[in-house]
């Protein structure tokens, strides 16, 4: 107990460096915490926009889950029980398995299949073939449904007929009329069985998920008895046999998130043994839509979870570095103690426990409330659309989980060792050697000893190496990321750079010095004199503080630069693929034979009428296009995929792209720094001939064509037309001149030769000689103009359009893009504690710095330097050591960003990717990083000019005769 209180008060007495300690414990234990809980947030989101997106495509709600199984040779009191039991594992296990909410269970059971006839004998063919049909009923049906015609049905018999619901299709099918009594026929139907259809339905809502066939077309050829009527007659009584019974879940699957992915799987598994082990392997059926994407979301989160990992790294070494800077402060001040300790025969374990008890409080503490921290923080990363940008976006589904805290108490005890360090390393010296250290201030620092400057250098540049060899061989090869084995320690070796490089620089700095202080020795006034002998004479003293601020500042600009970066590719590819902001198809008149009609369900489809090889189509007037609310330019571009080429004795297919040269410049977007010459130059180059064209580089390099050749090009059956090749061309907006994903076999030589090609000529030219067909309308709208605009005019004018691609949308979906948006987060919130960090630990060095230098400045006060001489002197060793660490932070991390930023585009297709990645700097992110930075030494400095001033000569020089 008493050496417990000796370390509280010893805390006390040290209560600042003890409470930066701790703050710098919190950080790291807060963001290490929110790697699992934003991890399990951003996953969520991303699984439910996977679903969302697989409903837009597939049109079918993926938050279902059917189930089926079918009877044959059970008996009814065997079905009966087992209907029963399924009934009741549905209801009580089934449903609450899932983790998400259970919008409907909805129980269908249907018939076996039989034929029926009139009860009017005298409407009954007997030339025709009687039709066959079965009985089936819904849970809750009526709820869902409403009447076109007639009435509801009974649930019981009404003069011993049933009364049922059909669809309108059905009436057409079986030709009959509501109220019409028919006969059910079967060997196995117990005495007579009559049905009579009283009530036409259709869907109360069309978007409703309680149906799974959105059509009802399953429902043409059956009659709709109700839930009781069916389980108090056929299912109890077995009037007639029931052939299956289906279960289908209506999941809200916008609350799936992570925590109860498992828990869906599991229940999922569950419901296939069950019904399975009931009825046997072959006699059950299911289908869940959302099985696909949540397997590729699997993939996805790993890719995730990695690239998270390996963002914060640097930010997690930079809080090592910090707590092993304060720990190293804290043991500076105890020094003398330890040693005395030493001297008089404690031993080495005794004095490392004290510290050990004060690093377990501090790190027990940081663990208990690091979690929490991490979740308000976790929250607003979410609305996160940029470095250091935010908006207004939907709350992230967040929650404190286990693993925060099994995270964080891992950050804890790691932080706890990295306190130790320093004492273990202090207990080692005694006092005689505690005495020779206090008189060789300019010791060399042991990693400039070792030269972990260089070893990490190394390191981090054979890292570069390897990784951009693989990196040619996707793009050359064609192939997926997952083909070739990236290792995750590839997005370390930023990290590693930014450390070896900061080190190497401050290898060299005091020569720097020394070569500035040599210059103008006959010249210095006596405060920058001072000055300068006492960073040269010191500068061991500084590393610490001057590697902290190069790791911070070098962190921040590489996180700017891969954010901008990051987000700006993105952007660009998107408008790249689609070449304008909208882009319209359009149906066309054409002498095409219509489709034959549909026909009842199960009869034979009437052959259709046979396409003629050559379909003649009729222009549509362009103007209306240029007169749509907002559009600024319109361009025609006639794309045909597959067009075949000759030239010489070479041959192929390629893409052939027509254009109006003047109006294509003025729409299509498109990146100067792609080509030697602006696009717009090219585009002149063709313009003054009909027959000139742009060839791809790929088609020149395929196939050994140069400018001055003609080449022959065409599609279909129509006679091929010569071109002349004006220019070659690396890119053109859409045109992606990478080989497609697994195309190439590195093995096969001609394979190689497969990467896409392109012919760019004049549509009119390809119109008149080639054929006619229908070209894509390209539009560049005006600033300020929305798509809701845009659409308003489309849906008032004749245009009779067939598909929209809408850059605007797709940008905005890129930006939701939980890749994109965990990109952000992790680095805003990294550079947001590097910076917190940051400020503590400058303030705290300088802080300790003045007070150990107390009696120095009241000397030079008592000798006649001003205070304003003083805060001079403070400012340029200010510039001298923290100045100097923030421009080789400034330095180092746009190196940084220059070299490891192209790593990132691994989380995109490397083989795809286009336009080429490319790193992007902007002003306003580094006036954001400049400004946060400029305010944290700002308000430092004029906390320690405060200081100064508070400074009594009086005070010092009798603190110095004590």
């Amino acid at each position: 107990m008493a050496l417990f209180v000796m370390i509280i008060r010893k805390m006390v007495q040290n209560k600042w460096l003890v409470s930066s300690l701790f703050f710098g414990m919190l950080m790291t234990v807060a963001l290490v915490g929110t790697m699992p809980i934003y991890s399990e947030a951003i996953l969520s989101r991303m699984l439910v926009k996977d679903l969302e997106t697989s409903q837009t495509e597939s049109a079918v709600y993926p938050g279902s889950h059917w189930s089926v199984i079918n009877f044959f040779d059970q008996s009814e009191q065997k079905r009966r029980a087992l209907l029963a039991r399924l009934d009741g594992f549905m209801q009580t296990q089934a449903a609450p398995g899932f983790g998400i909410p259970v919008e409907e269970l909805v129980t269908e059971r249907r018939t076996k299949s039989v034929t029926f006839s009139f009860e009017e004998s005298a409407r009954n063919d007997p030339k025709r073939s009687k039709p066959s049909t079965s009985l089936r009923s819904f849970t809750d049906f009526a709820k869902h449904i409403k009447l076109t015609d007639g009435r509801m049905p009974s649930d019981k018999p009404v003069n011993g007929v049933y009364e049922t619901l059909v669809t309108e299709r059905a009436l057409t099918n079986f030709k009959i009329v509501l109220d019409t009594v028919l006969v059910l026929e079967d060997p196995k139907i117990k005495g007579t069985v009559k049905i009579k259809p009283v009530g036409v339905f259709v869907k109360k809502e069309d978007d409703d998920p309680y149906f799974r066939d959105p059509l009802l077309s399953d429902l043409g050829n059956s009659f709709i008895v109700t839930d009781a009527l069916f389980q108090s007659e056929f299912t109890a009584q077995g009037k007639i046999p029931v052939s299956s019974s289906g279960w289908f879940f209506v999941l809200d699957y916008t609350k799936m998130e992570l925590r109860n992915v498992q828990s869906f799987l599991d229940t999922n598994k569950l419901i296939k043994n069950t019904l399975t082990a009931s009825v046997g392997r072959y006699q059950a059926d299911f289908k869940v839509p959302a099985l696909h994407t949540i397997e590729s979301y699997f993939a996805r989160a790993t890719k995730l979870r990695t690239l998270m990992w390996s963002l914060n790294v640097p930010v997690l070494i930079m809080l090592g570095f910090y707590m092993f800077m304060v720990s190293n402060l804290i043991v500076d001040r105890q020094r003398n103690e330890i040693a005395v300790l030493r001297s008089r025969g404690a031993a080495r374990w005794q004095i490392v426990a004290s510290f050990a008890v004060e690093g377990l409080l501090l790190s027990a503490a940081a663990l208990a409330l690091g979690p929490p921290i991490g979740l308000k923080l976790t929250e607003v990363l979410g609305a996160s659309n940029g470095f250091l940008e935010f908006v207004q976006r939907a709350r992230m589904p967040v929650h404190l989980n286990s693993d925060a805290y099994l995270y964080g108490a891992l950050a804890a005890a790691a932080s706890f060792l990295m306190t130790l360090i320093p004492a273990l390393l202090a207990t080692r010296v005694t006092i005689v050697g505690h005495k020779q250290q206090l008189a060789r201030f300019n010791k060399t620092p042991l990693w400039h000893k070792a030269f972990l400057d260089v070893l990490t250098l190394g390191i981090a540049i054979y890292g570069l190496y390897t990784f951009r060899t693989k990196l040619k061989d996707i793009q050359k090869l064609g192939l997926n990321v997952d083909d070739l084995r990236i290792d995750p320690l590839q997005f370390v070796v930023p990290a590693l750079f930014v450390v070896g490089a900061g080190l190497l620089l401050l290898r060299v700095y005091p020569y720097a010095l020394r070569l500035v202080y040599w210059i103008g020795r006959k010249w210095w006034p006596p405060s920058l004199y001072a000055t300068l002998i006492q960073v040269g004479r010191s500068n061991s003293q500084y590393q610490f503080l001057m590697v902290f601020l190069i790791l911070t500042i070098a962190i921040g600009v590489f996180s700017a630069g891969a954010a901008r970066t990051l987000n700006n590719n993105t952007e660009d590819r998107i408008r790249y693929a689609n070449g304008a902001d909208v882009v319209l198809e359009s149906e066309w008149p054409n002498d095409k034979p219509p489709p034959a009609p549909a026909g009842p369900q199960g009869a034979i489809a009437a052959p259709a009428a046979p396409v003629p090889s050559v379909v003649h189509y009729l222009e549509p007037p362009f103007d209306p296009y240029m007169k749509l609310p907002g559009v600024e330019a319109a361009a025609k571009v006639f794309v045909k995929p597959e067009a075949s080429f000759y030239v010489g004795e070479a041959n192929g297919s390629a893409t052939l792209i027509g254009i109006d040269s003047d109006d294509f410049g003025r729409t299509a977007w498109f990146p100067e720094r792609l080509l030697p010459y602006p696009l717009y130059d090219y585009l002149n180059l063709i313009a003054s001939d009909s027959r000139a064209v742009l060839i791809s580089r790929t088609l020149a390099e395929q196939r050994k064509v140069k400018p001055g050749d003609t080449i022959y090009a065409g599609w279909g059956e129509t006679d091929k037309q010569p071109f002349l090749v004006y220019g070659v061309i690396d890119y053109f907006p859409t045109f992606n001149p990478n080989p497609p994903l697994g195309s190439i076999d590195a093995a096969d030589e001609q394979s190689k030769d497969n990467a896409p090609m392109l012919i760019v000529g004049h549509l009119s030219r390809m119109q008149l000689q080639l054929g006619l067909e229908p070209y894509q309308v390209w539009l560049k709208l005006k600033p300020g103009t929305t798509t809701e605009e845009l659409y308003q005019g489309i849906a008032k004018s004749d245009l009779n359009v067939t598909r929209i691609v809408n850059t605007r949308a797709d940008l905005v979906k890129a930006k939701n893009d939980p890749f994109l948006m965990a990109l952000n987060g992790v680095l805003t919130l990294g550079f947001i504690i590097s910076i917190l960090i940051s400020f503590v630990g400058f303030l705290l060095y300088w802080v300790l710095s003045l007070k150990g230098r107390t009696l120095q400045n009241g000397i030079l006060r008592a000798v006649g330097l001003s205070l304003r001489q003083l805060v001079s002197m403070l400012a340029l060793e200010q510039l001298l050591t923290s100045g100097v660490a923030i421009l080789i932070g400034v330095f180092v991390g746009n190196l940084a960003s220059r070299l490891y930023v192209p790593n990132f585009q691994i989380a995109f297709n490397p083989s795809s990717l286009v336009p080429p990645f490319q790193v992007v700097f902007k002003a306003i992110d580094f006036l954001r990083l400049y400004s946060t930075v400029g305010i944290m030494l700002l308000i430092g400095i004029g906390i320690l000019s405060y200081m100064l001033s508070r400074i009594r000569v009086h005070q010092a020089l009798k603190l110095g005769e004590d």
